[in-house]
């Protein structure tokens, strides 16, 4: 049994919900997303609230059913609050400047990166050390900003890099004289 599965995922005022040909919507303040559904499990909108069920007792099913329950939960969450990811960029002449639709980064190569944000998300850099990325879907915020950390990840010697708010990268000591 799937502890998360077995919970009900809740519709707060103002989101509705909606199960049509194998999808199901969810529209809220911040927009609408989309899932497409397993043949494996069973989603039932009652009142305000999701069930997610497995369809039989098989393996696949029962295993499915705890991660399809927090997809689900994502898209609700995500519509009503959003999602956000926030990196922070350290090392000499290293910087990032959001412009419109474009993010660039001054990272230490012999030329600047260029990254065209995804539709739906949005980037702002506070300032030039941190880039913020936010969203409503949750899949989208954190796989734009790992292609982002993937240019330069922080190294352990001097924790130059790109890294995410409260990540701890462990120093690794120098030469001894």
């Amino acid at each position: 049994m799937s502890r998360i599965g077995k919970k009900a995922v809740a519709i707060p005022a103002g989101v509705t919900a909606n199960i049509d040909n194998g999808t199901l919507s969810v529209k809220g303040p911040k927009g609408t997303l989309t899932l497409g559904l397993s043949e494996l499990i069973d989603y039932k909108v009652e009142g305000d609230e999701i069930q997610v069920n497995p369809a039989n007792d098989s393996k696949a099913a029962r295993s499915f059913w705890g991660m399809q329950r927090t997809l689900v939960s994502n898209l609700v969450e995500g519509v009503t609050e959003g999602f956000s990811k926030t990196l922070e960029i350290s090392g000499v002449g290293y910087r990032a400047k959001a412009q419109g639709k474009t993010l660039k980064l001054e990272l230490g190569f012999s030329h600047d990166v260029d990254l065209t944000v995804p539709e739906g998300l949005e980037v702002k850099t506070p300032d030039q050390t941190t880039v913020e990325i936010s969203g409503i879907d949750k899949q989208a915020v954190g796989q734009f900003a790992a292609e982002i950390r993937e240019f330069r990840k922080p190294e352990p010697y001097k924790g130059k890099g790109i890294k995410y708010r409260g990540e701890y990268v462990f120093r690794k000591e120098g030469k001894k004289k």
